[in-house]
Parts: structure tokens; sequence; C-alpha cells
């Protein structure tokens, strides 16, 4: 049985801890509802270049010959890794350094192999899982996760649009977090580069009165359309995964502050029974030093 003074300075640690996980479950679900609040601010204009797409991409529509949407045998990859810059948010970001071994190691086997597989590094906590199992990362940016903005992406946006036009890389992938809810965070790995055609087009049905004109041609529109097309992809992703962060932490903080209620309880049980036999002790000895001083 712990003498009383150590049960009550883990009593103080965990009240502590208590404290701590509490708060940090309300700042992440404060700033939940702020990354909520960026996807549906962010969701008109994504909606809206959609239906720009689906009306360019339409069945029956020429085919569409950017060097963006060359496809080639994938030979060069780049995977790019989205986690976040702080822990305690549970598997998070374990979970993002796994998918990116398993895609580079397993998927990507032969051209991994040959040192052909580069990885590039969104979040502080995805290079250093990779770094500690001796995984090379080739390019890493610990901040764009933080404050990313559409003028912050671009430049990121632009320099990986020249490496595959440049054939540098032959396929570019993203690799992050879905945000379905605070509980639910799922995993992804969405083709970045070639561009893909994103509309279902056995889903969409065009409207006979409905036409466009465009000018001066539609490859000059397509050349400033597909480039915004793609930033928008990597700004969802940044706010998909930045938005998982936050509901993955704020679940985490929840059941820590749990568990640790749950200590406090058989502490505090730990303490009152020690408390109980120093008292009980202490009664049995007045009453032996009173019998032995009536003999």
């Amino acid at each position: 049985m712990p003498n009383l003074k150590e049960v009550r300075t883990r009593i103080d640690s965990v009240k502590s801890t208590e404290q701590i996980t509490s708060a940090m479950k309300m700042v992440s679900a404060s700033k939940l509802r702020k990354a909520q609040t960026t996807i549906l601010d962010m969701r008109p204009y994504a909606d809206r270049m959609e239906a720009l797409m689906h009306r360019v991409f339409h069945p029956g529509a020429n085919p569409v010959v950017s060097p963006l949407n060359e496809q080639r045998n994938p030979e060069k990859i780049l995977l790019i890794g989205v986690s976040s810059n702080r822990g305690l948010c549970g598997p998070f970001n374990t979970n993002v350094g796994k998918a990116l071994m398993q895609r580079a190691q397993q998927d990507y086997e032969s051209q991994y192999r040959d040192g052909n597989v580069e990885i590039f590094t969104i979040g502080k906590k995805a290079f250093e899982y990779l770094a500690a199992r001796k995984v090379k990362v080739a390019h890493r940016n610990d901040f764009l996760i933080d404050k990313f903005s559409p003028e912050m992406i671009d430049p990121v946006a632009k320099e990986l649009m020249k490496d595959f036009i440049d054939k540098k890389y032959d396929r570019i992938e993203l690799i992050y977090h879905h945000f379905k809810n605070a509980a639910v965070q799922v995993v992804t790995v969405s083709q970045f580069l070639p561009f893909e055609n994103p509309v279902d087009q056995k889903s969409w049905k065009p409207k006979d009165d409905f036409d466009f004109i465009f000018k001066p041609s539609l490859e000059s529109v397509l050349e400033l359309l597909i480039p915004k097309w793609l930033n928008l992809k990597i700004y969802e992703t940044l706010a998909d995964s930045a938005a998982s962060e936050h509901g993955a932490r704020m679940i985490a903080m929840h059941k820590a502050t749990d568990n640790a209620k749950e200590l406090l309880r058989n502490l505090k049980l730990s303490y009152n029974k020690a408390r109980q036999t120093a008292i009980t002790n202490e009664i049995i000895e007045i009453i032996g030093g009173a019998e032995a001083f009536k003999k």
C-alpha cells in the first residue's frame, strides 16, 4: 500500500493533466469549427468551378489535350504526404506516415527500389516519422499546413506542375486525411497529376438549351482553368487535413480527459483506503499502549 504523501502527489499530478487535456479539447473544438467554416466558405467556389468543368468535359466534347493530362508510364513518382506540426492527436500522423511508406515501398516497389520515388512532406510530424525509420524525404514544408491560403498555395502548385511538364515526375499523388466528421477521418490517396477528368460523365446529362462559346479558344481557356482546378485541389486537401487534425485531437483529448478522471477516482479510493488503514493502525497502537499501561 503506497503511503499517503505519494498518493496525494499522484492525485495532484493527474488533476493537472486532466485540466490540460480538457483545455486542449476545447481549443481543438474551437479550431475544428473554424476549419469547417473554411470548408463551407470554399464550397460555392468549388461548386461553380465543378459546374464549369462539367460543361468543358461533357460527353461529346472534343478530347482535351494539355501538357498536364499527358498519360505516361509511371516511372518517376512524387508522393505528397500531409500531416500536422503537432502531436497529441491520436494515430493521425502515424497513419499518414504508414500510408506514405506503404505507397512507396509496396505499391511502387520497383520504382522505389530504383530510387525513382520521392517524398514531399507537408507538416513536421510526417517528416519525423519517416526520418525515424531512415526513409529519405526529398522535400518538406512545415509551414503551409498551419496558415495556408490560395496565395501561399499558388507557388507550390506551379512548381509541381512545372516538374510534371518537365518530366521530372510522371505521377504526383496526394496522401492525406479526408474529413468526414469529428470522429471519422479517412486516409486518402488522390492523384494530382496527370490531371484527370473530374467529371463522372455517367451521372451528368448536358442541357440541350445551354452551350458555351470559348474565346479566344478552348485551349486558351483550359490553359488557365486546369491550373486553377489543381490549385483548388491542393487547397481542399489542406483544408480537409486541417479539419481532420483538429477532429482527431479533440477526440484524443476527450479520451485522455476521461482516462484521467477514471485514474483520479481510483487514486482517491486508494488514498481513502490508505488513510483508513493509517487511522486504524494509530487506534490499535493507542489501545495497545493503554492496555500495556494498565498492566
